[in-house]
């Protein structure tokens, strides 16, 4: 069931809200919970009752696991530890076993010549993403002040539906004390207000740029013949921009339906595309995902306390990992080996120092955001090619070496259009949705580059640096006819539902 269908919008959202609220309002504080969770559990077993079962028993077992480890965290350290290795090789395992037991048996085959007859093995839903909230809250677990929660409260942190296919990868602490808040399950009308304009700009994301872009990527990645430069820039282009509006349209949608709950999930992006280096990427692109590499892998590694030499290595471990996470595929690897090596390239230029008061050498903020964006988007080659083979190829024609320009000119295409409507067997509307395509390309751009990002627009950020948090977006008769308008008119695009490039990570 995806965020963008009419299913999802027009049958699931309603009956889960309209349950959740009459439960609190009625019932009790437990039976909102009991209720959010089912909604959660019919929503991934939607797609498959079998691995919905399978990630049951994943909670349960994580579950008892944390609760063993808190209990003995004081007392009994080493058992602790014991128990939280174990719950963790587990949690490993099965996403070892699902996600890369084909990739790590097909290079066997590859390099023995064996063959294994293995057949694909389906990869459950959201399995990457539930695997990291697990095994963060098992590493919390051995702090002695670590808190306890309920079955329940754990479950509902785990599955809770709005962040449960693709984040954000959210912390045990960031959820569930807003789960025990006394005001949990009181319907707050700004909250409501702000979590459907989080949806409403999430769909137009999606449905509106992303899925519209996604057809010029496509035709250049999955195209037989090498693209020339322009086609290659366009391609690159188109890519970088779903991408974006891809994935931070849906934490966009999942932070404004866990808003409409009363319950707040962290940002995830923060325009990413106006970073002024690599490591500001990184501190604005998948935020979550980010911290989480940070927290429980790059410092546990050593982090930056054993040296220049040691922070390298390390960097570039986290990266590599980090890499393998998005996807079974050597072209993954690369990814993050380039980004590693970009993170250390950056490092070393801050730690470079010229002239008798040793200040540090700074680019022109302009030229740091496009040398920025430039690496970044030439990383995204090996995130989407399908082989090296086709990334090669994209990054020849980036630079020219596969020419300059497609055979057909622009007065040879406009003349064929004028006169017979078509270009060789082409109809005039599938040439309509290409013009379309590149002039929201265009507009994605700007927006990511220029244009205030989804949390700007709707909340006051600086207020909850002074204290609380205000709404900048406010609920009123203009904006509510806009938001609805826009719902309206994403709703009437669905015809052709795309899935989110996460879906499946």
């Amino acid at each position: 069931m995806l965020f963008n269908s009419h299913v999802f919008l027009l049958g699931f959202l309603p009956i889960a809200l309209l349950g959740f609220f009459c439960a609190a309002r009625w019932l009790s504080r437990q039976a909102a919970l009991a209720w959010l969770l089912a909604a959660s559990l019919f929503f991934f077993g939607w797609w498959s009752v079998p691995y919905m079962l399978m990630f049951v028993a994943l909670v349960v077992l994580n579950w008892l696991a944390g609760r063993a480890i808190a209990a003995r965290a004081q007392s009994d350290r080493r058992f602790a530890r014991i128990v939280c290795a174990l719950g963790i090789a587990l949690d490993l395992g099965v996403l070892a076993w699902f996600k890369y037991a084909t990739f790590v048996v097909e290079n066997i085959e590859a390099l023995t010549g064996l063959d294994f007859a293995m057949r694909a093995i389906v990869l459950p839903l959201a399995i990457s993403f539930y695997t990291f909230q697990q095994i963060a809250y098992l590493c919390d677990m051995l702090q002695s002040d670590a808190p306890r929660y309920s079955l329940l409260e754990y479950a509902l942190f785990v599955s809770f539906f709005p962040q449960l296919i693709a984040g954000p990868i959210v912390h045990h602490y960031e959820m569930i004390p807003q789960l025990r808040a006394r005001r949990f399950g009181r319907f707050d009308h700004a909250d409501f207000a702000a979590g459907l304009a989080f949806v409403a700009i999430g769909l137009v994301k999606k449905v509106v740029i992303a899925d519209s872009v996604a057809v010029l990527a496509d035709e250049m990645f999955d195209g037989a013949a090498p693209p020339p430069l322009v086609d290659a820039w366009i391609g690159v282009s188109a890519f970088t921009v779903g991408l974006y509006f891809d994935f931070s349209g849906y934490c966009d949608i999942a932070i404004g339906l866990a808003r409409m709950v009363g319950v707040r999930l962290p940002y995830n992006f923060n325009s990413p595309y106006r970073a002024t280096s690599i490591i500001d990427f990184w501190r604005r692109w998948h935020i979550t995902l980010s911290r989480f590499l940070r927290d429980y892998l790059y410092i546990p590694l050593g982090g930056n306390r054993l040296g220049a030499v040691r922070r390298y290595v390390n960097l570039m471990i986290t990266m590599l990992l980090g890499g393998l996470w998005h996807g079974a595929a050597w072209t993954f690897v690369i990814w993050g080996a380039l980004h590693g090596a970009f993170l250390m390239v950056n490092h070393a230029w801050n730690a470079l120092r010229v002239g008798p008061g040793g200040a540090r050498l700074e680019l022109p903020d302009w030229a740091a955001r496009v040398l920025t964006l430039l690496a970044v988007m030439a990383a995204w080659v090996f995130f989407r090619a399908p082989d090296f083979t086709t990334a090669g190829a994209v990054l020849k024609g980036m630079v020219g070496l596969n020419g300059w320009v497609a055979p057909d000119t622009a007065s040879a295409l406009i003349s064929a259009v004028l006169e017979h409507g078509f270009i060789e067997g082409v109809p005039l509307v599938t040439w309509w949705v290409q013009i379309h395509a590149y002039v929201l390309l265009l507009a994605g751009f700007a927006m990511a580059l220029f244009a205030p990002n989804s949390q700007e627009i709707v909340d006051d950020l600086d207020a909850g640096v002074r204290g609380g948090m205000r709404l900048r977006f406010q609920p009123t008769v203009a904006t509510a006819l806009t938001a609805a308008g826009t719902f309206l008119a994403t709703l009437a695009l669905m015809s052709d539902i795309k899935a989110f490039v996460y879906f499946q990570f």
